[in-house]
């Protein structure tokens, strides 16, 4: 059996097959979400949304926050490339795409936030992406996919959970900071899954060109 079909062997039933919906989905909400706050600016849900969250926080939350934050920082994910290499031995034949993942996703939300220069909340610097909900979405959806290699169901849907629950809790996490409008880190999470899944569909076209 050549190691395109061990690997589509590998593939489960309820494997996430269609990285191209899930494309033009974020996609789409990315650019919703950047064209509302390049015409509108910071709205009256985006504030009340921000108070409801910050008022949850207690001095022990934030520093569990704190902690969680590290899940976001390109400086940490970047290295920790390594780690899907180790847990998916199938990354390892395409490792470039993974890695220029990583790279493209704190490209891409700097660009963006140059462009739109929108306020954060409190401190310096620009907001819209969140760079650490982009590159935990980035990350983490590119776990999300490579779990899809994983036979054992069980397995395979605890390290999906574990990846979905590690971009909710890092976008909770720059809210509660105030470091982000929850409208950032909704942008960021889109950013981040987009370039997931065109991550996953150069894998799957490299997989298949070199049958």
């Amino acid at each position: 059996m050549s190691d395109y079909n061990r690997e589509v062997s590998l593939e489960p039933p309820l494997a996430l097959r269609h990285p191209t919906r899930v494309l033009m989905v974020t996609a789409v909400s990315f650019i919703f979400l950047a064209a509302a706050i390049w015409l509108f600016g910071t709205v009256t849900l985006d504030q009340r949304a921000l108070d409801a969250v910050v008022a949850l926080a207690t001095p022990g939350l934030v520093r569990v926050m704190k902690i969680i934050n590290y899940g976001g920082d390109k400086l940490v994910l970047l290295p920790a490339t390594l780690a899907l290499y180790a847990a998916f031995p199938q990354s390892r034949r395409r490792w470039w795409i993974w890695l220029a993942l990583m790279i493209a996703a704190p490209t891409a939300e700097g660009l963006t936030k140059l462009a739109l220069a929108r306020p954060r909340p409190e401190g310096h610097g620009f907001a819209f992406p969140s760079g650490h909900v982009t590159a935990a979405a980035a990350y983490f959806g590119a776990v999300f996919y490579l779990a899809g290699t994983i036979a054992s169901t069980t397995r395979r849907r605890l390290v999906r959970v574990a990846a979905a629950s590690a971009i909710v809790l890092v976008a909770i996490a720059r809210v509660m900071l105030r470091a982000h409008w929850p409208s950032d880190t909704l942008a960021g999470a889109a950013l981040g899954l987009a370039l997931a899944s065109v991550a996953a569909l150069a894998a799957t076209a490299q997989r298949r060109a070199e049958g």
